[in-house]
């Protein structure tokens, strides 16, 4: 039984493709204790951001719960956990009466009758409704209560036998989830890797529109006072701060890294969600220089726009990747 990591490098050293996992996942196993004594043990995960276990287990099982909590912390990476065990118990007693009980009651009642001149039977049904008269067999309750704290080891060891089987199938559905959000995750990648590329090409466009409107603006402010040559230098310094070609290249490195990560496989979400940061904060500032800028400004706004929702799409994505 391996965690999403050791999987992961165990794939690399073997030659496959490492999984990606989702936190959503179920896993159900039943087991046996004895004859008498069966179980069901399930897991069920969602997304959370750290490992979030939550057991419900019946009474009297709190060594078998640290156990459980021991095993699952070193298996599982994060998510919310619910772990359910459920007892399937056949009695197989057999009910019977204290003879000598209901003896004892019977000769109360006539002799009480007796002292008060009455004359009736007694009611069999009433005498069954007293303590102690009708119930399980006493031998076999008072053995189950002897072996009590045996089963109790025994119900252990037979859930923690189930258990490496029962993450395995867990981690099974969490690599299928895991696989059909990379897989929406590359194709948001190829979408946004197109939107740079566009923005790419009608850089230098737009850098010479906002220069020439730089440039009519600082003549209308400045007239004859100044060097024209002087305000055209002043006008190329300004078109040069609102070009995008560092915005366009970072991206471009972000989403080269986060491909690498997919590949990678393993526990990913955390640094996932650190590029789309880094890659939200590449757009907003492409928006920030092309913003009213006329011509291809307009389309390169769009396309920032554009960015802006694919990366918000796959956040909201990784959410549920571990």
């Amino acid at each position: 039984m391996k965690t999403a990591k050791q999987a992961a490098a165990a794939a690399s050293q073997n030659g496959q493709v490492p999984p990606v996992y989702s936190m959503t996942g179920f896993a159900r196993r039943n087991g046996r204790v004895s004859d008498l004594l069966g179980f069901t043990l399930s897991l069920k995960s969602v997304n959370h951001r750290f490992l979030d276990l939550h057991l419900r287990l019946p009474s009297n099982t709190d060594a078998l719960e640290m156990e459980l909590r021991r095993e699952l912390k070193a298996r599982l990476s994060r998510g919310h956990v619910e772990v359910t065990l459920n007892l399937d118990r056949t009695i197989k007693s057999e009910l019977a009466y204290d003879a000598s009980q209901v003896a004892a009651y019977l000769e109360i009642f006539r002799k009480t009758a007796a002292e008060h001149g009455l004359v009736c039977e007694p009611d069999l049904n009433e005498i069954f409704r007293m303590p102690g008269v009708f119930g399980e067999n006493r031998g076999e309750r008072a053995q189950g209560e002897r072996n009590s704290e045996e089963e109790a080891k025994a119900m252990e060891v037979a859930v923690l036998a189930e258990l490496p089987a029962l993450v395995e199938a867990l981690n099974e559905m969490r690599a299928r989830e895991g696989g059909v959000l990379a897989a929406e995750l590359r194709a948001g990648l190829d979408r946004l890797e197109a939107l740079v590329a566009e923005a790419a090409a009608l850089r230098e466009d737009v850098q010479q529109a906002y220069f020439e409107r730089v440039a009519q603006r600082l003549k209308a402010m400045v007239g004859d006072a100044f060097d024209p040559q002087r305000v055209l230098q002043e006008a190329a310094l300004l078109a040069e701060k609102s070009d995008v070609e560092e915005e366009v290249a970072r991206l471009r490195a972000h989403i080269g890294h986060f491909r690498e990560l997919l590949a990678q496989g393993g526990e990913i979400g955390k640094k996932l969600d650190f590029l789309l940061q880094e890659m939200n904060r590449e757009a907003n500032t492409l928006l920030s220089k092309t913003g009213g800028v006329a011509g291809n400004g307009a389309r390169v706004t769009e396309i920032g726009l554009g960015m802006k929702a694919e990366i918000e799409k796959a956040r909201e994505q990784i959410q549920n990747l571990e």
